[in-house]
């Protein structure tokens, strides 16, 4: 079952609203739905992960920010510890028994339990934090802009640094994170478009295109940009929801026909 496509992906750092000039020089795939799970359309989601049977939710803006454990079927909010009013909460990532959580312009990270959400540990870093996942060896966080920055996850000091790009110049407004199959994927703030990027070169390798993953009668006056890459190492899953929105999809990719 499922619709085939081929709009527009909000951390706020970037005070033009208009659409970021991108070209594509990299392959563009599209998307099969596999499955639409409910999704709170009041989470304002900044970072999604899934494991262990659960997805886990960072959401955003002040007074609101929550890290959650949700049922993918039903929606259900099965664990939730709130952010402290003065944070932002931003992406999170699993490492191994932790949740990391970045916040936006307070340059805070919060380390958690992974079972009892207990607060274990905060830490430090350089920039604003959009997105953030792991290749295993390090963390990696997105600030908005075209450079990814790595970290030691155990002491959270600046150990690297990755300029996204592609043929053209470099990518900007990178947001939400996840490592997929040895790649990082990106969600584009303001575009429905996915960056797949080389985690040794920061080169744009292919682009995926959830341009129509909303049908028109979801897209009510308060629904935000696309944002929330989750997969699933296990059973090969890959699934996307964004701010707001009242569904998360499984999707499957679809390479265009010529």
């Amino acid at each position: 079952m499922g619709r085939h496509s081929s709009a527009e992906a909000t951390t706020p750092t970037v005070t033009n609203s208009t659409q970021p000039t991108i070209s594509y020089p990299a392959p563009v795939v599209g998307y099969r739905i596999v499955n639409t799970y409910p999704h709170d359309p009041i989470a304002f989601t900044q970072g999604l992960v899934f494991a262990d049977g659960v997805l886990y939710e960072g959401t955003g803006l002040r007074g609101q920010s929550s890290l959650r454990k949700v049922d993918l079927k039903t929606g259900t909010i099965l664990q939730v510890r709130q952010l402290p009013v003065r944070f932002f909460g931003e992406g999170i990532t699993i490492y191994g028994n932790r949740v990391i959580q970045l916040t936006w312009r307070a340059r805070v990270g919060f380390v958690y339990h992974k079972q009892t959400f207990q607060l274990l540990d905060t830490f430090n870093y350089s920039t604003e934090g959009w997105g953030i996942t792991h290749d295993g060896r390090s963390l990696i966080i997105s600030d908005g802009t075209s450079t990814l920055y790595l970290l030691d996850p155990q002491t959270f000091r600046e150990v690297g640094r990755l300029e996204v790009h592609t043929r053209d110049g470099p990518v900007s407004r990178l947001n939400e994170l996840e490592y997929v199959q040895g790649e990082i994927y990106a969600n584009v703030w303001k575009t429905d478009r996915i960056a797949r990027i080389s985690p040794q070169t920061g080169e744009v390798v292919g682009w995926i295109n959830l341009e129509g993953l909303l049908e028109p009668e979801d897209r009510y006056r308060r629904i935000d940009v696309l944002n929330g890459i989750a997969y699933d190492v296990k059973n090969d899953r890959l699934f996307v929801t964004g701010k707001l929105w009242p569904k998360l999809f499984e999707i499957e990719l679809v390479v265009p026909k010529k």
